[in-house]
């Protein structure tokens, strides 16, 4: 059995009972960063193995990972931070899982994108989640399909960036058009903010921004 596990996003008590009981219980933690992912498992007592699973090793160890897990090896597959498999390392592994017949189950939990899009006050019955836009080809292709967009749409952001994808996006959409951004979710300095996308990149020019950032668009009208 691969279970995948969600780990907190900010606040260590944004875990479920389930989830410490799994850590505890599987042979194997497979890990993105076995250093970070450690306070975690220290912090709640928990002494299972890990190894580490991340983007530059994912290709790599997938096939020796499944057929341990053929074997009869249970494990739990967890990320820095949220949800594996959403703008995380996960879908390799679970989708050859499947196709070698090893049972895979995610356990419900924390994901950044969610509480953003909840708080931000923006329509949220029917959106896009959109992720990490492109670095460099076809970013400009993305902004302009999403800014068509008749609902809300999700992204995520480098706080290094957030300027620069909050003026593509007034490119794009506007400075009018309704948005969020929210940083540093579950944690002691959060913030969520909704304004019109010049008045956020107006407040978000005057601060040092810190965390990792959700950008919530509301759709064209």
């Amino acid at each position: 059995m691969l279970y995948i596990v969600p780990t907190p996003i900010g606040n260590l008590e944004d875990i479920t009972l389930r989830a410490l009981r799994i850590l505890k219980e599987v042979s194997l933690v497979l890990a993105e960063d076995t250093r970070t992912s450690r306070r975690l498992l220290d912090h709640y007592g928990i002494s299972t193995p890990m190894r580490a699973f991340h983007a530059h090793n994912e290709h790599a160890v997938v096939e020796r990972v499944v057929d341990e897990l053929a074997s009869g090896a249970d494990m739990a597959l967890i990320s820095d931070a949220g949800t594996p498999g959403i703008s995380d390392p996960g879908f390799l592994l679970a989708r050859a899982c499947m196709q070698r017949g090893v049972r895979v189950e995610c356990l419900p939990g924390a994901t950044a994108f969610v509480p953003a899009l909840v708080a931000s006050g923006l329509p949220c019955d029917t959106f896009h989640f959109e992720g990490f836009l492109p670095h460099k080809k076809g970013r400009q292709t993305r902004l302009k399909y999403l800014s068509a967009l008749p609902c809300t749409f999700v992204l995520y952001e480098s706080p290094f960036r957030l300027l620069k994808c909050l003026d593509e996006l007034i490119a794009v959409c506007g400075p009018e058009r309704s948005a969020c951004v929210a940083r540093e979710i579950s944690k002691l300095h959060e913030e969520v903010k909704t304004a019109s996308l010049e008045a956020l990149k107006e407040h978000f020019s005057k601060k040092e921004v810190k965390g990792e950032i959700v950008v919530v668009v509301g759709g064209k009208h």
